[in-house]
């Protein structure tokens, strides 16, 4: 295809960018500077900036044969994690205790180049609005986008999102229509009982720590014994709080954790589910509990034709042996979605072909690989010039 000789020229600044964007990493809506080297960039190419959508949010549109009714939306997002970085690299964050851990530098990197290209020598027509999201760790960066009036401000036909994953085979890209990514739900239970001495009183209680134990243990049964095994549900306690001596139970303990699914259903009976156990608990060991639940991503939920269309323009890049459209769907999540929940779109993933450990997301020896730069860039221009075409 025309466009695999002529983006290469552009991959020696797409690797400087995504090494800039590894040396200084901002977490959720602290991406200022990252904001402003991007509306820069971006700028400097002849688009059209506007700055500060959803808090730390960039858009750019690039208008091709003025009056042409299509219009897509590309995004990328931009935030660190908050992780200290382990490798030993010129370009390794700058900043204790945060890096790029996800690959966020190189989706920047690789939407930028592409909105070069197409402002230099691409061949479509009508309107594509390049979204840069912030804060897609905390799930709440999209959100804040849309409720900011993103497609409102920029409408668009359809949106598009696509992310690195280390495991899948280096350039290959894959998909599938309906849900491919879990929604993300978080909770804080608090658990109060009497303290007292923890040896030589304990009848004289009403032990909080006892009862957390018990209510770990019960929400294990609640995947296993109370959702259709045809369904998928996860329920994650990963945090617990109380205590402060060897003899004295304490008068509080906190729980926090984490739930996916993909059926509203399912959530739905999952908290519904907690809740009975923690009532149980109250009128057998004599606590009180509170729980706060906090639905935070929805599940991700790609449209059929928007998928096949992406996963075409995939095909076109890398060949078809490389595409897939048959993959399973999968626990983490995405807030992507409430973009997708707002306009028909596809999300897409692309892969790394990293080695474990530190080949996997979220670790401190991670590290983008700058070889998928130009293929990403290519297939967002292939997607654009193949929904958008020229007349």
């Amino acid at each position: 295809m025309r466009i695999t000789e002529e983006i290469p020229g552009l991959e020696a600044e797409m690797t400087a960018w995504r090494h800039h964007f590894h040396a200084f990493p901002e977490t959720a809506f602290q991406e200022r500077e990252t904001s402003r080297f991007l509306a820069e960039k971006l700028e400097s190419s002849g688009l059209d900036v506007y700055r500060g959508i959803g808090r730390t949010g960039i858009v750019a549109r690039l208008v091709r044969s003025e009056g042409a009714s299509g219009s897509i939306g590309l995004r990328a997002d931009m935030d660190a994690l908050n992780i200290q970085e382990e490798n030993d690299l010129e370009y390794r964050s700058m900043v204790p205790g945060k890096m790029h851990a996800c690959g966020h530098d190189g989706h920047m990197a690789m939407l930028l180049g592409a909105a070069k290209y197409l402002v230099l020598k691409g061949k479509f027509s009508g309107t594509v609005t390049f979204i840069f999201q912030p804060a897609e760790e905390t799930a709440n960066g999209a959100r804040a986008m849309v409720e900011d009036g993103l497609f409102n401000r920029f409408p668009v036909d359809g949106v598009f999102g696509l992310h690195n994953i280390p495991t899948m085979p280096e350039g290959s890209f894959a998909a599938i229509p309906g849900s491919m990514m879990a929604a993300f739900d978080t909770f804080d239970i608090t658990i109060t009982g009497v303290g007292g001495h923890a040896g030589g009183l304990p009848g004289n209680v009403r032990d909080p720590v006892v009862a957390a134990s018990q209510a770990i243990a019960m929400f294990q049964s609640i995947v296993s014994r109370n959702v259709d095994p045809r369904e998928a549900a996860v329920l994650s306690v990963t945090e617990i709080k109380g205590g402060t001596a060897y003899n004295v139970i304490p008068d509080k303990v906190v729980l926090r954790g984490c739930t996916r699914h993909f059926k509203p259903s399912v959530q739905d009976l999952v908290k519904k589910r907690m809740e009975e156990v923690l009532k149980g608990l109250e009128l057998s060991l004599g606590v009180s509990t509170e729980m706060k639940y906090e639905p935070r991503c929805p599940a991700l939920i790609n449209r059929q034709k928007e998928t096949e269309e992406a996963l075409r323009a995939a095909s076109l890049i890398v060949g078809s042996d490389h595409v897939s459209g048959n993959i399973s769907p999968v626990m983490n999540s995405e807030d992507f979605s409430f973009m997708l929940n707002s306009v028909p779109g596809a999300f897409l993933v692309m892969g790394a072909g990293l080695p474990r450990p530190n080949g996997m997301t979220h670790q401190p020896g991670y590290d983008f690989n700058d070889r998928l730069l130009s293929i990403g860039a290519r297939y967002w221009v292939s997607l654009v010039e193949s929904l958008l075409p020229e007349k």
